[in-house]
């Protein structure tokens, strides 16, 4: 008897190691295959205009921006030192904090549910689109949610041994946050509600390890309240006052439609099961971390929503909240109550979902190479952020070999992707366009010295060359626009016009002078110039 028992447990103890080999090598196989993908579009995908602009920031090192504390524009700056200016010079360190996301929720599961767990956690984290694309384009939210991530991770750490080190690293950890974007604050959020609606979490306040973390994570403010304090508030004013109506918008309802198809419709519905199922063990750890973390990022995004900003992209908003769901989705399909259908659900969600993960990137890809990027236009699908940049800093250069001018472009990410195209080898102005105050970059544009006021200072009654992405602005704001050029710069002549994919994206080139005068409003838009040659383009 003892001798088949010992049998019994050698096979099944190998059946273990078996399973945990087959999913470690699932993991490594998909996570080594997308990286490949990663790193080619992050060395061939043009920058789209918020990159350009935090390139511009690299530029100009400062405590913070207008728009963003300074982590973002400082990892910039360190990968063109190492590799040198251009996509990937500027792209490497975020790809590479980006790639370690999956391993924070490999070593996650292992720490919570053990070594199988916590390799199907990691290949969750690679399937779920947000998740698994992190890295490829030089965006604040890869150092915010990797750095949340080792804060969930710390903190889940310092609730079971409450060990210095821990305390230290999830305070380090949430300073970064606070260097990374405004949104660090919901981590916070998070953190108060876990300490104040769990027995566990009630137990922190009295551990001197608490408000070391504090103390720590604090100082990771001090970039932020520098900057506005130089700014006079500038940042703050646009996060919290000119981005948002703070008033109830009923289309804002269709968000969980919106993270449904950003997560795979499958796959979010396992995430939002395992969401309630950690909801309803939060007395005991480590649902209760696990809870906490997950549903304020769903539930408090959801509602802030309803009454805040609804006119920029918002989607990736919720992704930390869903990181500590995807160890905890494994281990609940696991249990003996759950029946077969459920598994089979979840497997297909995943399924999906890291199919649609490859289908997204591939379809960044064909946008990165020029003949796929015409069959794509001509299927009308070709995403317009990508593309135009490289082509309009050709023809600007053509331009100034012809006669040289002052490089004027109409809004600010039009002048941050030409700033990046000539490697900021000669100023460029924007105008005072609407797009500008949209996204809070007006402030610090003029901070610079590079608006239409610093322009007329500097320059007025120039040469100018002036460069007018289209569409940039909505349709509604976009005539306007076209037609307050001419009071903006004068003797306004066409040039060339870039017409890309049936007019999709249009870049026109004009000369003209710098007005002296102070823009004043345009009584007949439809007399510019710029305004006709647009219409007329869109015939």
């Amino acid at each position: 008897m003892g001798l088949w028992k010992a049998r019994i447990d050698s096979e099944s103890d190998a059946s273990v190691v078996a399973g945990l080999a087959r999913w470690r090598a699932a993991f490594v196989t998909a996570f080594v295959c997308l990286l490949v993908v990663k790193l080619i579009l992050a060395a061939t995908l043009q920058p789209f205009g918020d990159e350009a602009f935090y390139w511009q920031e690299s530029r100009h090192p400062a405590w913070g921006y207008s728009d963003l504390p300074p982590l973002t524009a400082w990892l910039i700056r360190v990968g063109e030192a190492i590799a040198g200016h251009g996509v990937l010079g500027m792209r490497w360190p975020f790809l590479l904090m980006g790639s370690a996301l999956p391993w924070l929720l490999v070593v996650f599961g292992r720490r919570v549910f053990g070594a199988r767990a916590g390799w199907q956690a990691g290949l969750l984290c690679l399937c779920l689109p947000l998740a698994g694309s992190l890295g490829v384009m030089a965006m604040p939210d890869v150092p915010l949610t990797v750095a949340g991530t080792v804060a969930m991770l710390a903190l889940l750490r310092v609730m079971d041994e409450s060990r210095w080190r821990d305390w230290l690293l999830l305070g380090v950890a949430l300073a970064v946050c606070w260097m990374s974007h405004y949104r660090a604050a919901m981590f916070m959020l998070a953190g108060l509600l876990l300490c104040l609606l769990t027995p566990r979490g009630r137990q922190q306040w009295t551990r001197g390890g608490f408000w070391l973390a504090m103390g720590v994570a604090a100082i990771g403010l001090l970039p932020l309240l520098i900057s506005n304090w130089q700014q006079h508030g500038a940042g703050l004013a646009f996060q919290l006052v000119e981005r948002n109506p703070w008033r109830f918008h009923a289309d804002a309802l269709v968000q969980p439609l919106e993270q449904a198809v950003t997560c795979t419709p499958l796959l979010y519905i396992c995430l939002l099961w395992a969401a309630w199922h950690a909801w309803k063990r939060r007395a005991a750890g480590p649902w209760d971390v696990i809870a906490l973390l997950s549903l304020t990022f769903i539930v408090v995004y959801f509602v802030a929503g309803l009454f805040a900003d609804d006119q920029r992209f918002r989607v990736h908003w919720p992704l930390p909240g869903y990181l500590p769901l995807l160890a905890a989705l494994p281990v609940l399909l696991h249990e003996a109550h759950v029946s077969l259908t459920w598994r089979r659900f979840a497997l297909a969600g995943a399924t999906l979902a890291f199919m649609a993960q490859l289908a997204g990137l591939l379809y960044l890809g064909l946008a990165a190479y020029p003949d796929t990027a015409r069959w794509l236009g001509a299927a009308r699908a070709f995403p317009t952020a990508f593309i135009g940049w490289q082509e309009s800093a050709d023809i600007a250069r053509e331009q100034f070999a012809v006669r040289p001018a002052v490089l004027v472009a109409d809004n600010f990410m039009m002048a941050a992707e030409l700033d990046f195209q000539f490697d900021g080898q000669r100023p460029v102005y924007t105008l005072d366009s609407p797009l500008n105050v949209k996204y809070g970059r007006a402030p610090q544009v003029a901070l610079w010295g590079w608006n239409e006021i610093a322009l007329r200072q500097q320059h007025a009654g120039e040469s100018v060359l002036l460069v007018v992405d289209e569409h940039a602005l909505r349709e509604r704001e976009r005539g306007p626009w076209l037609g307050s050029l001419c009071a903006r710069i004068d003797n306004l002549q066409p040039l060339q016009r870039l017409s890309l994919f049936d007019g999709r994206k249009s870049v026109a080139f004009y000369r003209g002078q710098v007005a002296a005068a102070p823009f004043t409003a345009v009584a007949s838009p439809g007399d510019c110039i710029a305004w006709r040659r647009a219409a007329a383009g869109e015939e």
